[in-house]
């Protein structure tokens, strides 16, 4: 299957064929299946983002501490480490940088 370049945005929570049509964060060269899997990840995010969106209103539990995140940490971590499997030189090098994913989470090519 050929690969064909993306403009992801981890913000939005998209995956766009064209430069233009908003902005992004990463660029990415992706199958259809690919671009599926990571539209999931950002699926599963926005899930974990809305099920430890009420604890955040609760005082008194310092964040490293607090479990109940540790499902959207996991799943924004997954979402970089595959950014960084099928980005761009220029991506990868940008989410090494952020220290989004360490470096043994780093897909070797």
């Amino acid at each position: 299957m050929d690969k064909k370049k993306y403009y992801v945005s981890v913000q939005a929570g998209s995956v766009l064929e064209n430069q233009g049509d908003a902005a992004y964060e990463f660029e990415i060269f992706a199958t259809e299946p690919e671009v599926d899997d990571l539209i999931e990840q950002f699926g599963m995010l926005s899930d974990q983002d809305n099920a430890s969106a009420f604890r955040a209103h609760l005082p008194g539990v310092p964040y490293h501490q607090d479990a109940e995140h540790d499902g959207y940490d996991y799943a924004l971590t997954e979402v970089y480490r595959k950014l960084y499997e099928l980005g761009t030189e220029e991506t990868k090098h940008t989410i090494a940088g952020m220290r989004a994913i360490g470096e043994q989470d780093r897909p070797v090519p």
